[in-house]
């Protein structure tokens, strides 16, 4: 590979890194792969994901700070493994059964409880991606307690989900409560920290007088969830019996699409 090709590859390595999201990629990974009987493996590549986004952090920035985010992965799946190791065959089918519930109250808790002590998980990688002298301004700190907050939101509402169908509907593969509505949660919060911070920005060259694009419109926010919709009705006709239920939110999702892409649709946040 050529000088310039590694240039390009570490540049983009350490973007990614700059990510809250690679901070949660244990998680997706853990969600996805527990289940019945794969517990231990489950865990297991989760935490080698922790350990692995630790290390390449530090390769990729030798003088950044530890994030809060990553080590609490490192240290909440080390004791899941420990957990898999010594539990019993009991606890094992509990952790298979609520293990979704449990991370996602996990996310939230920590989300909440960064906030609490002042230091928003997004904070740290945003502190990578921006100027030091605006690092301590309300607008910036701001910024980053409510993406945090969102995030915290998403969460919560994704381990309710699961714990409705999982204790009252007694339905752990419930298309609606085990994934619909909690991958509607994570869309939502993952579009909301792309989008928000576009807005701050605007607004602040707004106000200063300086010249630039107009604030995002509420409906750059809604069209990647409105278009969402689509997907979600082909899966609720192909694996629900509620077919009308599919069909409408195809429709739903295709006119709404159409009606958020219309120049001028959706007013601009407000300041």
């Amino acid at each position: 590979m050529s000088t310039a090709g590694r240039a390009a590859a570490a540049s983009g390595l350490s973007g990614f890194l700059e990510s809250p999201i690679v901070g949660m990629a244990p998680w997706i990974v853990f969600s996805l792969l527990v289940g019945p009987g794969r517990f231990e493996i489950s865990v297991a590549l989760a935490l080698a994901g922790a350990v692995a986004v630790v290390v390449l952090g530090r390769l990729a920035h030798r003088g950044s700070s530890w994030k809060l985010l990553e080590l609490c992965d490192v240290v909440f799946f080390a004791g899941m493994a420990v957990v898999g190791v010594l539990a019993s065959d009991g606890t094992l089918r509990w952790l298979e059964t609520y293990a979704g519930e449990v991370s996602n109250i996990a996310l939230a808790l920590i989300a909440f409880g960064s906030m609490a002590v002042r230091l928003p998980f997004t904070l740290q990688y945003a502190r990578e991606q921006v100027d030091p002298a605006l690092w301590d301004t309300p607008a910036f700190l701001r910024t980053n307690y409510v993406i945090t907050g969102t995030w915290g939101l998403a969460f919560l509402v994704a381990a309710l989900a699961g714990g409705y169908g999982d204790l009252v509907l007694h339905n752990p593969n419930n298309l609606w409560t085990g994934w619909i509505i909690q991958i509607l949660a994570i869309v939502a919060a993952l579009r909301f920290t792309e989008w928000y911070p576009e807005v701050v920005r605007a607004r602040a060259r707004h106000d200063s007088g300086l010249p630039g694009p107009e604030p995002p419109r509420v409906a750059d926010l809604l069209l990647p969830l409105a278009g969402l919709l689509v997907p979600i009705g082909i899966a609720v006709l192909v694996f629900d019996t509620m077919w009308w239920l599919g069909g409408a939110l195809i429709v739903a999702g295709t006119l709404l699409t159409r009606a958020l892409r219309r120049p001028g649709a959706g007013p601009a946040p407000s300041a």
